[in-house]
């Protein structure tokens, strides 16, 4: 009797814990969304209205001394003919000083005697570029020697780079209802967007150096154009 009533205690605890266990519920397959996919270009074409330019003075002698005193005076003036021209101090920026040692050989590969080399660059930002190229022939008639990497570039592209936003979605967009259109389907909501802002690097006007100059004429200068660009891309719905 004592065995009946163990066996049956453990019956009703098996079903017990059977009817806690976790319910099992079939639930519907996820609806199958049928998505389309585009992507939209939006460009705007700037004109520079700024550069960016190394300007440098490179002098030589027997000694170090008389190599600096000449540097010294030649980009002092190089330095006054900028800020006569109208660049202003906070945009004239020293890149580069350094004094070394030039071993010089004869034609049968010997040693003939040594000078000593000394370089000067400052790094000017210009932002009126209508007088970038009289610019140019005052600071060479001044001293300058080595003048590289003029870069033009564009000072605030905000408002270009929200253009080409627009642009970019517009064009997004009509690809969408085109495409739509043609596979004979209505466009949903869309799902997500990404988007990639082009906004480009300055670009290069070139190097120069110094030289002799026509005294009636400037260096000519192109600006060119810069191009921003912007990729959109959009996911739809479609039904």
């Amino acid at each position: 009797m004592r065995t009946k009533f163990l066996v049956f205690t453990v019956l009703v605890f098996a079903l017990i814990l059977s009817a806690c266990g976790p319910a099992t519920i079939n639930q519907a397959a996820p609806e199958n969304v049928r998505t389309l996919n585009v992507n939209g270009l939006g460009q705007v074409n700037l004109t520079p209205d700024i550069a960016y330019i190394y300007i440098g003075v490179h002098t030589e002698n027997a000694t170090a001394s008389e190599a600096v005193d000449a540097n010294k005076g030649q980009t002092t003036a190089v330095i006054d003919a900028l800020k006569k021209a109208g660049v202003a101090e906070k945009d004239i920026r020293t890149t580069n000083f350094s004094i070394y040692l030039s071993q010089q050989y004869s034609p049968d590969g010997t040693v003939a005697g040594s000078v000593y080399m000394v370089d000067n660059s400052v790094y000017i930002t210009v932002r009126d570029l209508d007088g970038l190229g009289d610019l140019l022939d005052s600071v060479i008639s001044a001293g300058a020697n080595n003048i590289n990497s003029i870069q033009f570039d564009v000072a605030d592209k905000t408002e270009a780079v929200k253009e080409a936003r627009t642009k970019a979605m517009e064009d997004a967009k009509v690809q969408a209802q085109e495409l739509a259109d043609a596979a004979g389907v209505s466009l949903g909501n869309i799902q997500t967007i990404n988007f990639y802002d082009n906004s480009p690097s300055p670009i290069s006007g070139g190097k120069g150096g110094g030289g002799v100059l026509a005294a009636d004429a400037s260096v000519p200068i192109q600006p060119g154009q810069l191009t921003i660009s912007v990729n959109v891309s959009l996911t739809y719905s479609i039904k």
